[in-house]
């Protein structure tokens, strides 16, 4: 019997060893399967297990897991870790310089590719990359170039004869770009944008139909481009389809689908204006020249959206924070009695009452982190933005590890217009608050 319970509690320490040892193999799994979030749970426990011998490869996966996530700065500073750890990590420099690329720090970007270049001059992927980088700074010529040697050693990767193409098409040379589209669309023919760019070259070739026939393509494997239904307009206005026919929409109803999807697409008024003047619909015709030509910088304008601090996404964090706690015994000396009944006040929606039952919790128990949390939550709910901070910034201070403290921290930033909240909302991620990769998605980069 002895014999048998030394063998389980030694069969027991072998399982949880080879459990710990494979949060790294089970971090690439999930990044494989595109579980970031849960990649990075994995990544993180790996580097919590190896503080003291750190892995540059953890950092790296982590580093991709927030990349996929659109955490492009918190990809940077894994990234900066797995290089400070190898020098010579030439696939944390190429992917250093993407995330640089995402945040449109393309010129940074290129000097990380250069020395993926350097460490590893076989690598098309840093040709690839280095030349986006240059196409988005305008030096076409020297982007093509890049184009050239990356499908040189790697002869069927089509985003590079799609990126080769757009680089052709801004150098004027239609024919060779409709040729790059053709071979990125043989290589994958379900790709929207392929479709799109070809499209785009057929009509600058007057190819009216050949280009509504790949944008119609285009269009249905991903109808939510307005650029796609603008130009589908422009073709089928330039064929004199103005109205909708036979079960088919006309440039009318297509400038109307570009519109609903981007407002201020001005390009989009215009050609809807001309529409109406031909069909003689002269008054709607003005309008819409009017709204073209009115403030022609609006196109250009990148519009700053301010989050809203809506009652559901308020009473998501309290109930997230509600759920960890248990009953407590009662006594008027005991924070906890007043921290729960502002909990209560707050659900039934009066935050002021709130306030000062987490105040009186707070006074008695100092260090109440989740007290100076959820008071932030309620004073947040009165617009009280700038106090809300000091009470994350508090509680955070006393519990390094409340996400929901960096996450309701990096949301009120945002909409005071400080771009640090979200290196906020990446620590939150990171600390496994994954709704704040959503905000990152989309408020960040």
């Amino acid at each position: 019997m002895i014999r048998l319970s030394i063998w389980a509690l030694f069969l027991f320490s072998f399982v949880a060893q080879a459990q710990e040892a494979s949060f790294l193999e089970q971090g690439i799994l999930q990044n494989k399967t595109g579980n970031y979030a849960e990649a990075l749970r994995f990544f993180s426990l790996e580097i919590e297990k190896n503080v003291a011998n750190p892995e540059p490869t953890a950092f790296y996966h982590r580093g991709f897991a927030k990349y996929n996530l659109k955490d492009f700065q918190g990809a940077i500073n894994d990234f900066d870790k797995a290089i400070e750890l190898k020098s010579t990590y030439f696939e944390a420099f190429i992917a250093r310089g993407q995330s640089y690329s995402k945040r449109d720090n393309h010129k940074v970007a290129i000097q990380d590719y250069n020395e993926a270049i350097r460490l590893n001059p076989l690598e098309p992927n840093a040709y690839y990359s280095r030349g986006i980088s240059k196409a988005k700074l305008d030096n076409h010529r020297s982007a093509l170039s890049d184009f050239n040697k990356s499908l040189e050693l790697n002869p069927e990767y089509a985003p590079a004869f799609a990126a080769r193409g757009d680089a052709k098409i801004q150098l004027q040379d239609f024919k060779g770009a409709l040729e790059d589209f053709n071979k990125a669309i043989e290589l994958s023919p379900k790709r929207a944008a392929y479709l799109s760019g070809r499209g785009f070259v057929k009509m600058k070739l007057e190819d009216y139909k050949g280009a509504i026939k790949d944008y119609e393509e285009s269009i249905k494997l991903n109808a939510s481009d307005p650029d796609d239904w603008y130009y589908l307009g422009f073709c089928k206005a330039q064929l004199e389809r103005f109205r909708a026919e036979n079960g088919e929409s006309g440039a009318l109803e297509d400038f109307n689908k570009a519109l609903e999807l981007n407002p201020g697409k001005l390009a989009a008024y215009y050609g809807r204006a001309y529409v109406k003047s031909k069909l003689g619909d002269h008054r709607a015709a003005v309008e819409d020249f009017s709204r073209s030509v009115e403030n022609q910088a609006v196109e250009n304008t990148k519009l700053v959206y301010a989050i809203k601090f809506n009652k559901a996404l308020l009473d998501e964090l309290r109930n997230s924070m509600t759920e960890k706690f248990k009953l407590a015994e009662f006594s008027l000396g005991n924070a906890e009695v007043f921290f729960n009944r502002g909990m209560a006040k707050a659900k039934s929606g009066d935050p002021k009452q709130a306030i000062e039952d987490y105040t009186k919790a707070i006074g008695l128990n100092p260090v109440y982190a989740e007290a100076y949390f959820l008071r932030a939550v309620a004073k947040s709910n009165l617009g009280e933005q700038r106090s809300a901070i000091q009470d994350c910034n508090n509680a955070i201070q006393l519990q390094g590890k409340l996400a929901e403290a960096y996450y309701l921290r990096g949301i009120i930033k945002l909409a005071l217009g400080e771009n640090a909240g979200c290196v906020d909302l990446s620590q939150a991620g990171e600390l496994g608050f994954n709704q704040a990769y959503a905000v990152i998605r989309d408020h960040c980069n």
